[in-house]
């Protein structure tokens, strides 16, 4: 069975998305979700609030502004998932940034690269690329989830990020660690640099707050 992680897409089956659309929505939320059961567009994986029951499983999907940018919960059986995938790289949506966030976007990737991480692009910037609808607003975030091995990796990574500083462009997103916990990269920052003495450490299943790496590792990178 596929692990789960945050921030990961899920492919749902026709039937599933039919169960789906079976069920009591506004009027608005199931023109949404139609649209997404006919385009066949991804969900993703969202909190999962029992993590011993292998059958069931919660998603979520981001609207366009179409929609109002609404967001809606889904749950539904595994077995209505065909198959996992991640968010698009940073490299994928760069042309999609301001033009004045391009050239640092790309020196990013390749600094990540030389720190041996992968970024990938989720929120309104990921969901925009995979759908190709108006989620973006004025001023959206460029969110980033980067997977990270330690400490020493995690740091290199928090300052190739704190170095992309184009104008119009804010760079928020986590550093998710081997067994799944993640952490705001200003947040990290933040605590190894002592001028905070706790860390918010995301989970799937919830959050919690860590005074040490014992809350982050072992540690197993997604994929």
């Amino acid at each position: 069975m596929t692990p789960l992680h945050r921030h990961q897409i899920a492919w749902l089956s026709r039937a599933g998305w039919q169960r789906l659309l079976a069920r009591d929505w506004d009027a608005e939320a199931l023109a949404c979700l139609q649209h997404w059961a006919e385009q066949r567009l991804p969900a993703v994986v969202t909190r999962q609030s029992d993590p011993m029951d292998g059958e069931a499983i919660a998603l979520g999907l981001c609207a366009p502004g179409r929609w109002r940018h609404r967001r809606l919960a889904l749950h539904l059986a595994r077995a209505d998932v065909l198959y996992f995938d991640e968010f698009p790289r940073l490299g994928k949506v760069v042309a999609q940034l301001p033009p004045s966030a391009r050239l640092q976007a790309r020196q990013l990737a390749t600094a990540l690269q030389a720190c041996c991480a992968v970024a990938r692009v989720y929120g309104s910037h990921g969901w925009q690329h995979l759908t190709g609808m108006d989620h973006l607003r004025d001023g959206s975030d460029l969110d980033l989830w980067i997977g990270v091995h330690n400490a020493e990796q995690a740091d290199a990574v928090a300052a190739a990020l704190d170095a992309f500083a184009p104008p119009s462009c804010r760079l928020d997103g986590e550093l998710v660690f081997h067994a799944g916990g993640a952490v705001a990269w200003r947040e990290w920052q933040a605590w190894r640099s002592g001028r905070v003495q706790a860390v918010l450490v995301k989970r799937l299943q919830g959050a919690v707050m860590a005074t040490s790496m014992e809350a982050l590792e072992p540690c197993e990178a997604p994929a």
